[in-house]
């Protein structure tokens, strides 16, 4: 049935309108706050869903944007209430939110919410660059497929991009936003049924290393043909990553014992990834079965914990967000929380102690380039007359109390004044003793 308001005098269809917005914003806010507790609650994983993107995508229909809209929106209002209240009243709209929501702090956020109240996409676009700059456009875009280079090597097929002087530009000409050179982000597009389009930017690193492949290659594609590379490489990259992960070997070795319970053998991960086709095997009580192929993980049915061994009928596959459900359900949300919440902890302190090794050795560094700079340090002068490395690097840190104008030729007087003295002390020690 399709609405009709053909019937409605002016100020009536006006009101209407009015009233289907409110009515739309009161909707949203409800909407969102559902989604933000269906996602704080994770109940997209008994739903067979590895994310809750993929529950909206997936199970209602939502397009790819109106999904990551709403979720952002969903998670900003969950750590900012006031959220709800602006977008009731109109004073924020759903893009509004969902372009602040990666800069909002709770340092920053009523601040920049309010400032955001009543303005469009653009003018919150514009906003945003104000508050976080992000570094300056080139000025142009050179082709990198230049003359004398053939398609076949072309790594990016980039557009001239005109870059028009503003000076003398009259005033309405300049009322719509000047519309400034992007670079694109990395896009595949579908071109016909068995043909994708592939753009992107890659690195110098990158641009060498695919020239080399193509050189190795050259035998088996002369043409140096891009798509043929690619494949070759990827095939080559997934049988690397296949070993990896899941063991994958056409000549399987002999087996070897591990006193480990949770260690996997090899042939089981083989035989469970072809028996489990490579995804997650959690299905929902709707019988939905859950289609990441994402950061799986193998899966004790039986959990070790409980004497689970480690054999093709006791291991399944599993995507990481339904192997925490699964060990929720058997352990407890509170217990397998805490169990995160130390691996997290153990985490940051392994960090903290591979900076602060960083840090050592960096100071390491340089202070041995200090010692071997004779314009720097006493080190290398006391080392030429005879001295050891420690007691040199003493009297140095007995000089680093000088003040900064001490000539080297006094610092290297005074550390030997200092080792005379250190040396005079020890040896009327060593007669006291006797």
């Amino acid at each position: 049935m399709r609405p009709s308001f053909t019937h409605y005098s002016t100020p009536d269809l006006l009101a209407r309108l009015a009233t289907l917005i409110a009515r739309d914003r009161s909707l949203t806010v409800e909407l969102i706050a559902c989604i933000a507790e269906v996602d704080r609650r994770g109940l997209f994983r008994p739903a067979g869903y590895d994310s809750m993107y993929e529950y909206c995508v997936r199970e209602f229909e939502l397009s790819d944007d109106a999904a990551l809209k709403r979720i952002r929106a969903a998670r900003a209002a969950q750590k900012y209430p006031t959220i709800y209240d602006a977008l009731a009243d109109g004073r924020l709209h759903l893009t509004a939110i969902a372009m602040l929501a990666k800069h909002l702090t709770p340092e920053n956020a009523e601040e920049l919410l309010t400032a955001a109240e009543h303005k469009t996409c653009g003018e919150i676009a514009r906003l945003i660059a104000e508050r976080f700059p992000r570094p300056d456009l080139p000025e142009r875009v050179v082709p990198l497929n230049g003359h004398g280079v053939s398609s076949s090597q072309t790594l990016l097929a980039a557009r001239p991009v005109e870059v028009t002087s503003t000076e003398h530009v009259s005033p309405g000409a300049m009322a719509a936003p000047l519309q400034l050179p992007t670079e694109e982000r990395a896009k595949l597009t579908p071109l016909s049924a068995e043909r994708f389009g592939l753009q992107m930017t890659i690195p110098l690193s990158a641009y060498e290393k695919l020239r080399y492949i193509q050189e190795l290659l050259s035998h088996a594609v002369p043409s140096g043909d891009l798509a043929e590379v690619h494949e070759r490489a990827y095939d080559a990259l997934i049988a690397q990553l296949e070993k990896q992960k899941f063991a994958a070997t056409s000549r399987p070795g002999p087996q070897r014992s591990s006193a480990d319970p949770r260690r996997i053998p090899a042939r089981v991960k083989r035989a469970v990834v072809g028996r489990d086709g490579g995804q997650c095997t959690f299905v929902a009580e709707s019988g939905h079965r859950c289609e990441s192929r994402k950061r799986l993980e193998f899966d004790h049915v039986d959990p070790v914990a409980i004497g689970g061994e480690a054999t093709v009928d006791n291991i399944r596959l599993r995507c990481r967000a339904h192997n925490q459900f699964e060990a929720e359900c058997v352990f407890g949300a509170g217990f397998m929380e805490s169990k995160r919440e130390s691996a997290r902890h153990a985490a940051a302190e392994k960090q903290a102690r591979a900076v602060e090794k960083r840090a050592q050795l960096e100071k390491k560094r340089a202070q041995e380039a200090e010692e071997k700079d004779p314009d720097r340090s006493v080190v290398p002068w006391l080392r030429q007359l005879g001295c050891g490395l420690e007691d040199a690097r003493e009297a140095a840190a007995f000089c680093a109390t000088m003040p900064p104008e001490a000539t080297m030729e006094e610092r290297i007087r005074t550390a030997l004044r200092f080792l005379a003295g250190r040396r005079g002390r020890a040896e009327k020690r060593v007669g006291t003793a006797a």
